[in-house]
């Protein structure tokens, strides 16, 4: 009986009771009474009960989904209240589609769902608004209306029968379901509005949700004002461009100009420049962009752009470190230096094992002319970098260091930075020569300080140079420091260092030297062959005893020099097709020799001392006259004596005085004889405390009457007790002895530590003898002494 009841219902002879609709699920769609809308189906089940609703002419149950993802939805899926329609027209598209034009009729609830029909029916309830009338009704009726017709007038394209509709819709309930309809809500929206019965309270809901629309439009319109706005401009300002290019086309001018700024804008694409930097530059370009050739700043900022885009911010030189190939290298370059050799060898290795360790900054001490800077050119060979010298002689200002700042006029970076872009690379090694030659720090600022932190590994990552205004890393560059004392640098800026010392060359490393490298160089430079010019071993050793009495080589490779330019006159001449010089020829090619031996000379007779001192470029000997003149006791002192130096003969003379019985002299030719003591070397000023050995003897010479043996030399500090303190500058003195002819050399016993210091040959040659006390060195100075 079922089975039958069901197939009757199938067919279409399906009738349905009164109470009783078809209901079409809608999956984002709320169709509000008195609204026309055309509603597009494609399930079975809906297209069954609309054709249902077409054939029996029954209106239809609009129903909202409450997932719209679910393509079969069943009576619990469905919200319970909905919308009647009647469907004006229904249409079936060639492919196979379904569209039906409905109108919404009224609200209704659902008692039940009915089983057992091909699609979803329910028995519904009509459900009824309550009206009310009034003023407030009315004045909410009002409000909406001219929100409605607010919102009508922001929108783009409103349909002008939608604000006819507004205007003369009469019903309260009406005008709000027809706001509701086009108001851009969220369905779970549209089904509480729907759901609201209350007329009163539906509008005061439509009216808030209709206040926010308008809030929303009226911010878009702005923006879109805003953006046209910014839009026209922009266009205005491209058309002006335009007009301007044309107008600087017809004058025969800014074509130059523009192919300038392009050339740089590339220039800053190409650099890789740091984040800050390419910023600050672009900001700087479009300054120069916008400002006129002839205007004062353009020539400040177009420099500023060069001086950023002239700097090597990420280009670098690949580094190679082979330690066999480096002591190739420093051998060839450079004789003997066994131990600075070795110091270098162990820095490079270091940096090469560990690169981004932080090794001290070395600095070079000694005379000039004994290879300092070449050693940093070495150095820079044996690790495959380019070099760069930085002179800091006679810098007193701050910003030579640092940078001026951009405010004046012709303001630059500062030596660091500039070398740097005239070597393009930021991994150089860079000389920093003449470091103990920087000017006092005054109104200009310090330029120690300024070094401090270009030389200090923790802070040279972030040096800040005042006219770039922005860090810079200085860490990849490997600083080498040269100077001819240690006394003039700032202990801040000594400490941020490792001191290497080279002293003075003897004979036997000066030889090798011209032979090795002068002469070849010097030959070359005037265009000689090694047959034109022929220097034999005594040659060269007279040129270096007779012409170039100093520590290093400066001198000598001049007159290196002299020579080869004098052989050149006579090959270039033809009267000669190649010399061989000798050491006769010497005074006819450089004239009398500077330098002869003064030694026995001097010291012929009583009251003269040869003393050994150390100067800024390198040992010298110095001789010490002591005269007597009748007179009370008074001690004279004269040339050029520093302050240590007039306290030492003090205490010479004090000494003397109190141990004179001991020495067998006469109280009475002290007290009534005026002493003079004298050190000539014309207005050269001589200081350093060295010289008390040095003056006691010549005092007790002038006292006793016995000559000082002319092949001794001495150096050493005294005490009042007789004693002989250590000095400093060993090395440098005993060579100055063996330049000066010297064959004993008189030195304070606790300087014996210094001995290794000493080179081999100059050992070998000189007799050592160490004092202890005044009478030591009396003993072996002065002529008729006992030797120990």
């Amino acid at each position: 009986m079922n089975d039958t009841h069901t197939e009757a219902r199938e067919s279409s002879k399906l009738v349905l009771p009164e109470d009783v609709l078809p209901v079409l699920p809608m999956r984002n769609l709320v169709l509000f009474p008195g609204v026309v809308l055309p509603l597009g189906i494609g399930r079975a089940q809906s297209v069954a009960a609309a054709q249902e609703a077409i054939r029996q002419e029954r209106p239809i149950a609009l129903l909202l989904q409450k997932d719209p993802e679910n393509d079969a939805p069943g009576p619990d899926d469905l919200y319970p209240v909905g919308t009647v329609a009647a469907v004006l027209r229904y249409v079936t598209t060639g492919d196979g589609g379904h569209h039906l034009i409905a109108q919404g009729e009224g609200r209704f609830r659902v008692r039940e769902f009915l089983p057992d029909y091909p699609f979803l029916a329910a028995r519904i309830e009509r459900l009824e608004e309550t009206t009310a009338t009034g003023s407030e009704l009315d004045a909410r009726v009002l409000h909406l209306r001219q929100q409605a017709t607010e919102a009508l007038a922001l929108l783009p394209q409103v349909p002008q029968e939608l604000a006819q509709a507004i205007a003369h819709v009469e019903q309260p309930g009406a005008l709000a379901d027809l706001i509701a309809n086009f108001l851009d809500l969220k369905p779970e929206e549209r089904q509480q509005i729907l759901e609201n019965l209350d007329v009163r309270s539906r509008l005061e809901q439509i009216s808030q949700f209709l206040g926010y629309r308008i809030e929303v439009l009226k911010l878009t319109h702005k923006i879109g004002e805003q953006t046209k706005e910014v839009m026209d401009r922009r266009q205005r300002e491209y058309f002006l461009r335009e007009q301007l290019k044309a107008i600087q086309q017809e004058l025969g001018e800014g074509e130059e100009g523009n192919g300038e700024m392009e050339a740089l804008g590339h220039a800053i694409d190409e650099a890789h420049l740091p984040a800050e930097a390419e910023a600050v530059a672009r900001k700087e370009l479009r300054r120069l962009q916008r400002m006129p050739e002839g205007a004062g700043e353009y020539g400040m900022v177009r420099s500023y752009i060069d001086a950023i885009l002239a700097l090597p911010w990420s280009k670098e030189t690949e580094e190679r470190i082979d330690i066999g190939e480096a002591r190739g290298i420093l051998d060839e370059d450079h004789y003997d230096l066994d131990k600075i050799k070795r110091r270098i060898l162990e820095h490079l290795a270091v940096h090469r094992l560990n690169s981004s360790g932080k090794s001290p900054i070395l600095c070079f001490v000694g005379p000039p002319g004994v290879g300092k800077t070449s050693l940093g050119q070495s150095i820079a060979r044996a690790m495959g970098r380019k070099f760069v010298r930085v002179s800091l002689g006679g810098v007193h200002d701050e910003a030579e260091i640092r940078g001026h700042r951009r405010t004046y006029i012709g303001a630059l970076p500062g030596n660091i930075l500039q070398a740097l872009g005239k070597v393009e690379v930021r991994n150089p090694v860079m000389l920093l020569d003449e470091i103990d030659k920087l000017g006092a720090g005054g109104f200009h600022g310090d330029p120690a300080a300024a070094l401090l932190e270009v030389l200090d590994p923790e802070q040279n990552r972030t040096f800040r140079d005042t006219y770039l205004a922005m860090p810079f890393d200085l860490s990849h560059v490997f600083f080498i420091a040269t100077a001819n004392i240690l006394d003039t640098i700032p202990g801040p800026l000594r400490d941020r260092m490792e001191i290497i010392t080279l002293s003075g060359y003897t004979e036997e490393d000066k030889m090798h030297i011209a032979s090795r490298y002068l002469l070849p160089r010097q030959r070359e430079a005037a265009g000689l062959t090694a047959e034109q010019l022929v220097l034999e071993e005594d040659t060269l050793l007279a040129l270096i005893r007779g012409y170039t009495r100093e520590a290093g080589c400066r001198n000598l490779e001049r007159e290196l020099g002299a020579i080869c330019r004098w052989v050149a006159v006579r090959v270039a001449e033809g009267s000669s097709s190649g010399m061989q010089v000798r050491p006769d020829d010497l005074v006819t090619v450089l004239g009398p020799p500077h330098f002869e031996s003064e030694v026995a000379s001097r010291v012929a007779l009583p009251g003269v001392a040869t003393g050994l001192a150390w100067t800024p470029v390198g040992g010298d000997i110095l001789f010490i006259e002591a005269s007597k003149s009748p007179g009370n006791g008074r001690l004279i002192l004269t040339g050029q004596l520093g302050d240590v130096m007039k306290e030492s003969a003090q205490a010479a003379m004090s000494l003397v005085k109190a141990r004179a019985a001991d020495w067998q002299i006469a109280q009475e030719s002290i007290d009534k004889s005026d002493i003079h003591i004298h050190i000539p070397a014309g207005a050269i000023p001589k200081d350093g405390p060295s010289a008390g050995v040095t003056l006691a003897v010549a005092l007790i010479s002038l006292l006793t009457g016995r000559k000082v043996r002319p092949d001794v030399a001495m150096t050493g500090e005294i005490s009042l007790r007789g004693l002989v303190l250590p000095v400093g500058g060993i090395k440098e003195k005993v060579l100055a002895a063996l330049r000066a002819g010297i064959h004993t050399v008189l030195l304070p016993a606790r300087n014996r530590r210094d001995y290794e210091d000493i080179p081999e040959n100059a050992r070998q040659q000189l007799t050592f003898i160490w004092i202890e006390r005044v009478e030591d060195a009396v003993a072996q100075a002065l002529e008729m002494g006992q030797e120990r």
